[in-house]
């Protein structure tokens, strides 16, 4: 899908981003490094993993899938495909699966089998249209949030936030 490709490319050039969608701290992103793994036998990608960097931490691993389209099988696909990762890799870090969709008409839910699942702690689910202020306050939320926005108002945003990352940028000496 077009824009599994342009959030990898954003998580990958800029892992800031995930890290202020999902409210951590943004210092996280030096303790990740962010990759797409396939899970031999079934040959399947998952979207998205940030793996801590020190295996000896107690850091979670994140799971990230974007979903964009209407998928009425994509929680029976994504916690198998998980599973499965799990138990081929067996990684040494609690884990966090996160869900993003452009909006929440997009989600189908399918709680007869998933909604105990999806109550846990270690599932989030973001819907970008319902981020409001926060896409305003964050560099990294407010890229994410463009793929969401018309051509209409996705032009003056990039602008303001390209202003916005260079105003960063002279504060934090590095320009």
């Amino acid at each position: 899908m077009k824009t599994d490709s342009i959030f990898y490319q954003i998580f990958l050039h800029y892992p800031r981003s995930f890290f202020d969608l999902i409210g951590e701290e943004a210092t996280q992103e030096n303790n990740y490094k962010f990759s797409s793994i396939e899970v031999k036998q079934l040959s399947f990608r998952l979207d998205g993993l940030f793996l801590p960097r020190d295996e000896n931490s107690n850091r979670p691993l994140y799971l990230v899938e974007v979903q964009f389209q209407v998928d009425e099988n994509l929680y029976y696909r994504l916690f198998s495909e998980f599973f499965l990762f799990l138990r081929q890799y067996k990684p040494p870090h609690p884990w966090q699966m996160v869900v993003v969709y452009p909006a929440r008409k997009i989600e189908r839910e399918q709680s007869i089998h998933f909604g105990d699942f999806l109550n846990l702690q270690n599932v989030t689910r973001i819907y970008l249209d319902e981020l409001g202020e926060e896409a305003l306050d964050s560099i990294g939320i407010g890229m994410i949030n463009l793929v969401v926005e018309s051509e209409e108002t996705a032009i003056p945003q990039a602008k303001e936030l390209y202003q916005k990352a260079q105003n960063q940028l002279i504060d934090e000496g590095i320009k």
